[in-house]
């Protein structure tokens, strides 16, 4: 036991433990990059990763293969991701030489108002069941990147997964564990337990899963098209569940559901464009604490130093005032993007912060406005067309909602709305965008690609993209360096859902960091916390435009793969 105990001290506490030596490269490094001509996938499963590979040799596009992927993964990693959930991208058009942005994301029901909740006493949105449900973006997301980057026919894009959901896959370790921790409270919701525990337990690692009900389901989507979801059979299964189990979520509202395409919105960064989705995601927090850190010689400070991740929480809490305040869905409300992107802006909130001090609160701008668990993959193509994609159902298993013989389980987006303040951004309406936690990201050069990225997670995405876009910029390290190192998730922060942070919340750190930086951060006065399996994980695309060559990275956080030919 003692043993065991200076074990966990050593590596909580500062002392990094080595699983190898590696001859190249930071020590905190699980592997060496991947390199390819032809074309690249990286997702967070390697089944899905291989099938995205087979859609590129086949002459599929980026697009192609990562709707394939992202169909794999709804049936391998169902915990995360899948058809009842959103989804989110930014393509790199090779043709035009330009970036796209798709908002995939649903909105509320029609038939749903904050009065439901405000006369009940709700302060929030419940997690699970069928209030938090809303309509479900992904199908249509697909279908709308399709039409415009498509080359292979829906069903030469599907057929891979209909074949692992009617034969079965064998389930990967890392989703195994994620399945058996998150079941316990929604296997009472009605369709759960039939679709995912057919032993009466979720799958272990290495046991063969089918679902077949998902194969079909996805079988009558190549066969109806878009349709087929929104407004076929599959609709109409949707609405009869959930009018049975006392949902709100109609035929009508799938029926009227769109995707858009929305303008990326960018700060430059040392000479480097970062480029992320406006809202209702919440990218522009990572944008607003690249512009604070940006006033900062962070390459100087040292990787891992206090003096560093300091700075880093600091610029976090800052960012996040603003998004617990003005980030919403913009055809509700007037964001001051503008303003808040705004180098001129970052500088009057960095000159808040302390250098020796956290704050227990901060304010949020005081501009004047007008009344989560996810899947990221991407892929790039032989012709130079990558896709950053970022798919989810929000927390793990959602709202454990699975209507009868679909199986899929309908997203719980929707308990991200605020349902305290009518007047507040994020205020529940009837077909309201909510706040979003997934975010896709880019980095161009001079106008050109540079590196596709994205890290799930929940609230840590934004977090995460900053620590991302500063390894790489400021410590020089590779893509594989930069996802595998070490890295901080601050929680407490106020949110978009009403609560507010007032002690300064608790900077979580992942083993690897020294015990000396730990010592320096409480002295400075920080709330420590250790943890396991909440700093996200992370997929990336580099390409070479000189060489003509890819480079792919995927973390050892979860069972991902990156792979080219």
């Amino acid at each position: 036991m003692k043993i065991l105990s200076s074990f966990i001290a050593m590596v909580f506490l500062g002392g990094m433990v080595n699983a190898q030596d590696r001859l190249t490269g930071e020590t905190f490094t699980t592997r060496s990059e991947i390199l390819a001509q032809n074309g690249m996938a990286a997702t967070s499963q390697p089944l899905a990763t291989q099938v995205a590979l087979d859609i590129l040799k086949k002459g599929g596009s980026a697009i192609d293969a990562a709707i394939a992927a992202n169909a794999v993964l709804g049936l391998v990693e169902p915990a995360s991701c899948g058809i009842g959930g959103d989804v989110f991208a930014i393509v790199w058009s090779a043709e035009e030489q330009k970036l796209y942005g798709l908002n995939g994301s649903g909105r509320a029901p029609q038939s749903l108002s904050i009065d439901y909740f405000m006369e009940k006493g709700m302060k929030y949105v419940p997690l699970y069941g069928p209030l938090p449900v809303s309509v479900p973006g992904c199908v249509d997301g697909w279908f709308t990147l399709h039409e415009k980057f498509g080359r292979l026919s829906m069903e030469d894009i599907l057929q891979p997964a209909i074949d692992y959901g009617n034969n079965g896959f064998p389930v990967s370790e890392v989703i195994a564990y994620e399945m058996a921790s998150s079941y316990e409270g929604l296997k009472d919701q009605p369709g759960f337990a039939q679709t995912y525990m057919p032993s009466g337990r979720p799958p272990v690692k290495g046991e063969v899963f089918v679902n077949q009900d998902l194969a079909n389901t996805y079988k009558q989507i190549v066969q109806g098209g878009r349709d087929a979801f929104y407004k076929g059979s599959i609709a109409k299964t949707i609405d009869s569940y959930m009018k049975k189990h006392g949902g709100f979520l109609s035929y009508e509202d799938l029926a009227s559901h769109t995707s858009n395409w929305v303008t990326p919105v960018s700060v430059n960064y040392r000479g480097y464009d970062v480029w992320e989705l406006p809202p209702n995601g919440q990218g522009t927090a990572a944008l607003q604490m690249l512009n604070i850190l940006e006033g900062f010689d962070i390459g100087e400070m040292g990787f891992g130093s206090a003096e560093y991740l300091h700075v880093l929480t600091e610029a976090k809490k800052l960012a996040y005032e603003d998004r617990a305040k003005f980030y919403a869905d913009p055809e509700f409300n007037k964001i001051p993007l503008e303003t808040l992107l705004s180098k001129e802006y970052a500088s009057q909130r960095r000159n808040l912060m302390s250098p020796d001090k956290p704050a227990d609160t901060y304010p949020a701008g005081d501009m004047e406005i007008e009344t989560g668990n996810t899947t990221y993959l991407t892929v790039a193509d032989k012709d130079g067309n990558m896709v950053s994609f970022i798919q989810s159902i929000y927390s793990e298993f959602a709202s454990g909602m699975v209507p009868d013989g679909l199986g899929f389980v309908l997203q719980n987006r929707g308990q991200m709305f605020n349902v305290q303040d009518r007047s507040h951004a994020n205020a529940l309406e009837p077909g309201k965008r909510p706040f979003h936690t997934i975010i896709p990201a880019f980095i161009t050069k001079d106008g050109k690609p540079w590196i596709s990225f994205g890290l799930m997670g929940g609230a840590v995405q934004p977090q995460g993209h900053a620590q991302i876009v500063v390894n790489i910029v400021d410590f020089g390290m590779n893509l594989q360096e930069a996802g595998d190192a070490p890295r901080m998730r601050h929680r407490g922060s106020s949110q978009p859902t009403g609560s507010k942070m007032t002690n300064g919340g608790t900077l979580y750190l992942e083993s690897g960091f020294d015990t000396e930086t730990l010592r320096e951060l409480r002295k400075k006065g920080h709330r420590i916390g250790f943890g396991v399996g909440m700093f996200g994980g992370y997929q990336a695309i580099g390409v070479d435009l000189e060489n003509r060559v890819y480079t792919g990275a995927s973390e050892s956080r979860k069972d991902g793969q990156a792979a080219g030919y």
